[in-house]
């Protein structure tokens, strides 16, 4: 959220639209970010500025400011959210060396949170993901949720992006419709 050490420009005014699409659903999960000290995607374990990047076996990591740090405001739901519906929530980035941006697997795919799990025990082939941020964890949930067979909906007012780079949240849109997600607005979801 604003103010806190990963900020999201604007991603305060998506928990109301979020909250009017919860009770649409029968199955409402969240999953977050749940960083150990001293993460490996964090700026200050490796003594380097926030936005370097280096590499990490063969994967690029950004490095971001700590946050989402376990058992600290900073890793909890966003104030105002409607939990009560919330059936579970997945932990990622658990593992201090190795980040997590997809809601179902670490970076290395070794991973799993235990979200796909969940949904095929619930026999659930379609996700609508809402949350922050579109260009990272968004966008690398839905691709792995694409892999793993379900339907995906991405209802883009209920997201904010990052924007590291200008346009990054374009590419990430671009992306997920690519590999077969469906874009929509929370307006044009409640309609139906």
């Amino acid at each position: 959220m604003p103010g806190g050490s990963l900020g999201v420009s604007g991603a305060n005014f998506i928990i109301a639209t979020i909250n009017q699409l919860i009770p649409k659903f029968d199955h409402v999960v969240a999953v977050r970010d749940w960083h150990p000290p001293g993460h490996v995607s964090f700026a200050s374990t490796h003594g380097k500025r926030t936005g370097e990047t280096i590499k990490i076996g063969s994967v690029e990591q950004i490095l971001w400011p700590d946050h989402c740090l376990q058992d600290t405001r900073g890793a909890q739901l966003a104030d105002g959210l409607q939990t009560e519906k919330i059936e579970a929530v997945f932990n990622k980035g658990t593992d201090p060396l190795v980040d997590s941006y997809s809601a179902f697997f670490d970076s290395n795919h070794h991973r799993s949170t235990g979200l796909d799990d969940f949904l095929r025990e619930h026999k659930l082939k379609e996700i609508y993901f809402v949350g922050v941020a579109t260009d990272y964890c968004i966008l690398y949930s839905v691709l792995d949720a694409l892999k793993l067979g379900y339907h995906v909906t991405v209802i883009l007012d209920a997201c904010r992006a990052i924007n590291r780079r200008l346009g990054d949240e374009n590419r990430s849109i671009d992306a997920m419709k690519d590999k077969g997600a469906k874009i929509m607005t929370a307006e044009e979801f409640l309609k139906d």
